[in-house]
């Protein structure tokens, strides 16, 4: 069964510029990073800086738009990152990229290289569809604080994914949850990446492209949706 994702009013009249598209993608083969994972994290690195000019992440338009959604809804951007801005950030650091699992390498490195934020949930711990709300304030948030799992709360009126059994993502695509996150044992995944005016339908749809492209080279066999921009 097709996933739902849906976007809610309130969502859509802060952020009108505002277009997210899917990849579903049911068959994956992960895994430990691997030497073919970490050039791909390396290549994206080369890519960015390329891109950024000697410019930091946050003077990018596409990430100086997303900073302004972030102040839309009540959170500081230069303290709370959207997920690209602080990939990048990490990327052109000393420290460099982190390696995670096969899929997650993957999905960092779309994001880095399209200075575009991607996540990746695990289609089988979801519950139901997939929200972009508003938060309340009372929904549950699984965390992980001094290695135990730990539920939090977002704000309220802050913008969260969420699922029918609490949020997937805080502050937009900040922070992941546990719950839902893909780990070497994901098999199916649906991977979202998310634009901001002034980033092109026709650039979104690239970004998408080479995912989804990826996904089929590391998991031979896989069966990939891609849906349009909404």
């Amino acid at each position: 069964m097709t996933l739902t994702l849906t976007v809610s009013d309130e969502v859509r009249a802060l952020t009108p510029g505002f277009t997210h598209l899917a990849v579903e993608a049911h068959g994956l083969v992960n895994g430990p990073s691997d030497a073919n994972s970490s050039a791909l994290l390396d290549d994206a690195t080369r890519c960015l800086a390329e891109r950024l000019g000697g410019l930091a992440p946050h003077e990018d338009p596409h990430m100086a738009a997303w900073r302004a959604a972030y102040t839309a809804f009540g959170t500081k951007p230069s303290r709370n990152r959207n997920s690209a801005e602080a990939l990048a950030r990490r990327a052109l650091s000393d420290a460099g990229l982190p390696r995670i699992n096969l899929l997650v390498d993957l999905y960092n490195a779309i994001s880095v290289a399209h200075l575009i934020p991607v996540g990746g949930e695990d289609l089988d711990r979801i519950t139901g569809g997939m929200r972009l709300v508003r938060a309340t304030g009372e929904e549950p948030f699984v965390t992980v604080a001094g290695g135990e799992d730990v539920v939090e709360h977002p704000d309220a009126g802050e913008v969260v994914w969420c699922d029918d059994e609490g949020v997937t993502c805080r502050r937009w695509n900040w922070r992941q949850g546990v719950r839902t996150r893909l780990t070497e044992e994901s098999v199916n995944a649906v991977f979202l990446l998310e634009s901001m005016a002034p980033m092109t339908i026709g650039e979104l749809q690239a970004a998408g492209a080479e995912l989804a492209e990826s996904l089929e080279k590391l998991s031979p066999g896989v069966r990939i949706t891609v849906r349009s921009p909404e």
